[in-house]
């Protein structure tokens, strides 16, 4: 490959991250990309993925796990796992390009992304959680062997504060925010997903803005399929599993495809969480409602018919994306007596 040219960068540790990545290339060619593809894996990912990998991807290349060996600080945020993600470091050193964008393999294209290789390094859309810090799932950066070793340097002197890659790279770039508007994408290249549910109503006002998704957490889209529990989904994890099942299904082996017939999504709205029942092929994702432990606590002296249903299960997964209905069945008058019957 030419030097000067670009890329968009993935990695893949694991089976699962794998088939996020086969799901994430298909949607970057779904909006016409003019940039080539260029996969990370590592010995994690079987033999009949790898396959796939390399048969989907214009390039690739195999890398060595990078383990923090900070489980402190990753279990003080929940993650053990995230340790592996030092493994993306290894972007820097992809130096046959003169700049690319990374992009996690649970993210999804929606719409052309393409001018974001006129922005600078370290570009990157600031994190949910604290938005004076970025979102290291999707950033654009220079290849270089220097910045490579300097940040791996910085590591072993620094550590990360939060254990994971997106704690380093923020102390490492510490100043991303003071520098100029072209280091700061948008929100909508890299909305994670929880903020479907929590900002609903500026969901609702940007949707035709956003342009990647990112289904941040230890719940992935690739999880959500034939675990016999139950699910409400987005309208973009309807997507992504619609892609899955067009595009990347066929190609994987027996054992690791998996089969169901259903999918309800559950689109928000100003008070609740209304579920729409879309039938879909024998091969198609079967997910339904979660339901919130705490509102099942409060509703279980209630009888309810067959036919109430699904709003009930609306109204347990409204609990689990915080917008419980403060006004009704679970207003704090009813959780106080639930609690206090539990206390008796």
């Amino acid at each position: 490959m030419a030097q000067g040219s670009t890329a968009w960068v993935t990695l893949a540790t694991n089976d699962g991250y794998a088939i996020g990545a086969l799901v994430l290339a298909q949607s970057l060619r779904n909006v016409g990309t003019q940039h080539p593809l260029h996969i990370m894996y590592t010995s994690g990912v079987s033999p009949p993925l790898k396959e796939q990998l390399l048969a989907t991807f214009d390039a690739s290349n195999e890398v060595n796990v990078l383990d923090s060996n900070d489980s402190e600080n990753l279990a003080l945020i929940g993650r053990p796992d995230l340790g592996v993600t030092f493994t993306k470091l290894h972007c820097w050193r992809l130096t046959q390009y003169s700049k690319c964008v990374f992009l996690d393999a649970d993210t999804f294209i929606l719409q052309n992304c393409d001018e974001l290789f006129s922005h600078p390094e370290l570009s990157a859309a600031p994190d949910i959680g604290w938005p004076d810090h970025f979102n290291t799932g999707v950033f654009v950066y220079v290849p270089s062997e220097e910045t490579y070793q300097n940040i791996l340097q910085f590591a072993l002197s620094y550590g990360s504060f939060d254990g994971g890659d997106q704690g380093l790279l923020n102390q490492y770039f510490h100043n991303w925010r003071e520098q100029d508007a072209s280091h700061r994408l948008p929100f909508t290249y890299n909305v994670t997903s929880s903020a479907i549910y929590a900002y609903a109503a500026a969901i609702k006002r940007h949707a035709q803005d956003i342009k990647i998704i990112h289904f941040l957490g230890k719940q992935k889209p690739w999880q959500h399929y034939g675990t016999g529990g139950q699910m409400y989904v987005s309208e973009y994890l309807q997507k992504w599993q619609q892609v899955y099942i067009d595009k990347v299904q066929q190609c994987l082996p027996t054992s690791l495809v998996r089969h169901s017939r259903t999918v309800q999504v559950a689109v928000p709205s100003r008070s609740n969480l209304v579920s729409h029942t879309k039938d879909q092929s024998t091969h198609g994702p079967q997910t339904v409602a979660l339901a919130s432990s705490i509102a099942k606590e409060v509703d279980s002296d209630r009888q309810v018919g067959p036919s109430a249903g699904v709003p009930e299960e609306s109204r347990y997964a409204a609990w689990e994306f915080g917008q419980p209905d403060y006004t009704g069945k679970d207003s704090f008058e009813n959780i106080q007596k639930q609690i206090e019957k539990s206390l008796e």
